[in-house]
């Protein structure tokens, strides 16, 4: 079985992305605007991430903290289910805390 994610960038004669879509078709999503993406690749040869960070030139600051806000929590969830371990897990999430109180992102 086989499935695919499609990401589409749209650049400007600068090659700042101007539009950002994706297609997921075993989700239901198909030509789905985003303003920003984060993508991650391990790379087992090099041991080491790869990454692709790309935002769109009028994507609003506000939006792009509360975006790694929430990153950076899945990212604490992730870490939880992937290696069982509740205590860094935790500390991540106190930073998430921390990070959304500085940016005065929770009400």
């Amino acid at each position: 079985m086989k499935t695919e994610i499609k990401l589409s960038v749209e650049l400007d004669s600068n090659r700042v992305p101007e539009k950002i879509s994706w297609d997921a078709p075993d989700g239901g999503v198909k030509n789905e605007a985003a303003k920003a993406l984060m993508l991650a690749l391990w790379d087992h040869k090099k041991q080491e991430a790869a990454r692709i960070d790309l935002w769109t030139k009028d994507m609003p600051v506000d939006e792009m903290k509360v975006f790694f806000h929430q990153t950076l929590v899945s990212m604490a969830q992730t870490f939880k289910r992937a290696t069982d371990d509740d205590k860094m897990a935790a500390t991540m999430m106190d930073f998430c805390d921390y990070f959304a109180e500085k940016l005065e992102l929770k009400k």
